[in-house]
Protein backbone atom coordinates (compact mmCIF):
# COMPACT_ATOMS: atom_id res chain seq x y z
CA UNK A 1 0.00 0.00 0.00
CA UNK A 2 2.86 2.29 0.78
CA UNK A 3 4.51 1.81 -2.46
CA UNK A 4 0.95 2.41 -4.24
CA UNK A 5 0.62 5.79 -2.68
CA UNK A 6 4.28 7.01 -3.13
CA UNK A 7 4.66 7.10 1.33
CA UNK A 8 7.42 6.09 3.11
CA UNK A 9 6.78 3.16 5.51
CA UNK A 10 8.38 5.32 8.23
CA UNK A 11 6.11 8.14 7.05
CA UNK A 12 2.87 5.99 6.94
CA UNK A 13 3.76 4.83 10.77
CA UNK A 14 4.38 8.70 11.92
CA UNK A 15 0.93 9.11 10.59
CA UNK A 16 -0.45 5.90 12.44
CA UNK A 17 1.14 7.14 15.82
CA UNK A 18 -0.19 11.09 15.50
CA UNK A 19 -3.64 10.03 14.05
CA UNK A 20 -4.34 8.82 17.97
CA UNK A 21 -3.48 12.06 19.31
CA UNK A 22 -5.57 14.79 20.15
CA UNK A 23 -4.93 18.35 18.17
CA UNK A 24 -3.58 20.27 20.25
CA UNK A 25 -5.34 23.42 18.77
CA UNK A 26 -8.56 23.00 19.98
CA UNK A 27 -8.59 25.32 22.65
CA UNK A 28 -7.13 27.96 20.66
CA UNK A 29 -9.13 27.65 18.17
CA UNK A 30 -12.26 28.05 20.08
CA UNK A 31 -10.97 30.94 21.68
CA UNK A 32 -10.40 32.44 18.53
CA UNK A 33 -14.12 31.06 17.08
CA UNK A 34 -15.63 32.87 19.83
CA UNK A 35 -13.26 35.66 19.37
CA UNK A 36 -14.20 35.94 15.84
CA UNK A 37 -18.76 35.71 16.04
CA UNK A 38 -17.95 38.32 19.18
CA UNK A 39 -16.51 40.86 16.55
CA UNK A 40 -19.54 40.65 14.11
CA UNK A 41 -16.55 38.97 12.21
CA UNK A 42 -14.63 42.18 11.63
CA UNK A 43 -11.13 41.34 13.68
CA UNK A 44 -8.33 40.16 11.66
CA UNK A 45 -5.98 37.75 13.35
CA UNK A 46 -3.66 41.06 14.93
CA UNK A 47 -6.80 41.89 17.06
CA UNK A 48 -8.01 38.60 17.65
CA UNK A 49 -4.76 37.86 19.13
CA UNK A 50 -4.77 41.49 21.60
CA UNK A 51 -8.36 40.57 22.02
CA UNK A 52 -7.40 36.79 23.42
CA UNK A 53 -4.24 37.99 25.24
CA UNK A 54 -6.34 40.63 27.04
CA UNK A 55 -9.61 38.69 27.85
CA UNK A 56 -8.47 35.39 28.48
CA UNK A 57 -5.15 35.99 29.87
CA UNK A 58 -2.95 33.73 27.67
CA UNK A 59 -0.17 34.57 25.79
CA UNK A 60 -0.03 33.48 22.24
CA UNK A 61 2.02 34.39 19.30
CA UNK A 62 0.14 36.55 16.45
CA UNK A 63 1.55 34.12 13.94
CA UNK A 64 0.00 30.79 16.01
CA UNK A 65 -3.49 32.83 15.42
CA UNK A 66 -3.11 33.54 11.69
CA UNK A 67 -2.00 29.77 11.02
CA UNK A 68 -5.00 28.86 12.98
CA UNK A 69 -7.47 30.98 11.04
CA UNK A 70 -6.44 29.73 7.92
CA UNK A 71 -6.77 25.86 9.33
CA UNK A 72 -10.20 27.33 10.25
CA UNK A 73 -11.01 29.13 7.19
CA UNK A 74 -12.08 32.34 8.44
CA UNK A 75 -11.94 35.60 7.15
CA UNK A 76 -12.72 39.20 8.24
CA UNK A 77 -15.62 41.04 6.45
CA UNK A 78 -14.87 44.12 5.59
CA UNK A 79 -17.29 46.94 6.89
CA UNK A 80 -19.69 48.80 4.26
CA UNK A 81 -18.86 52.61 3.86
CA UNK A 82 -21.50 54.63 5.26
CA UNK A 83 -22.43 57.54 2.55
CA UNK A 84 -21.24 60.96 3.11
CA UNK A 85 -24.28 63.38 4.44
CA UNK A 86 -23.86 66.96 4.35
CA UNK A 87 -25.32 68.87 7.10
CA UNK A 88 -28.23 70.96 4.58
CA UNK A 89 -29.07 66.99 4.36
CA UNK A 90 -29.46 66.23 8.30
CA UNK A 91 -33.01 67.67 9.51
CA UNK A 92 -31.99 67.09 13.03
CA UNK A 93 -28.99 69.34 13.27
CA UNK A 94 -29.77 73.12 14.01
CA UNK A 95 -28.45 75.32 10.89
CA UNK A 96 -27.88 78.90 12.22
CA UNK A 97 -27.53 81.98 9.43
CA UNK A 98 -24.17 83.67 9.49
CA UNK A 99 -24.65 86.66 9.99
CA UNK A 100 -20.79 87.46 10.87
CA UNK A 101 -19.82 87.04 7.43
CA UNK A 102 -15.92 86.82 8.14
CA UNK A 103 -16.44 90.42 9.32
CA UNK A 104 -14.57 90.06 12.98
CA UNK A 105 -13.47 93.83 13.54
CA UNK A 106 -15.63 95.52 16.55
CA UNK A 107 -16.20 99.03 17.11
CA UNK A 108 -16.84 98.49 20.43
CA UNK A 109 -16.34 95.82 23.52
CA UNK A 110 -18.64 92.88 23.76
CA UNK A 111 -19.87 94.26 20.34
CA UNK A 112 -18.88 89.85 18.67
CA UNK A 113 -18.50 86.67 20.44
CA UNK A 114 -16.55 83.68 18.58
CA UNK A 115 -15.53 80.52 19.22
CA UNK A 116 -14.43 77.47 17.99
CA UNK A 117 -16.11 74.68 18.08
CA UNK A 118 -14.59 71.92 16.27
CA UNK A 119 -13.26 69.77 18.81
CA UNK A 120 -17.43 68.89 19.23
CA UNK A 121 -17.77 65.44 17.32
CA UNK A 122 -20.68 65.31 15.44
Amino acid sequence: MCIFFGVSRTAYYAWIRRSHKADKDIERMQWVQETYTASHQTYGYRRITLWIQEHKRVVINHKAVLRLIHKMGIRSVARKRRAFKKLDEIESIHCYPNILKRVFAATKPNQKWVTDVTYIHI
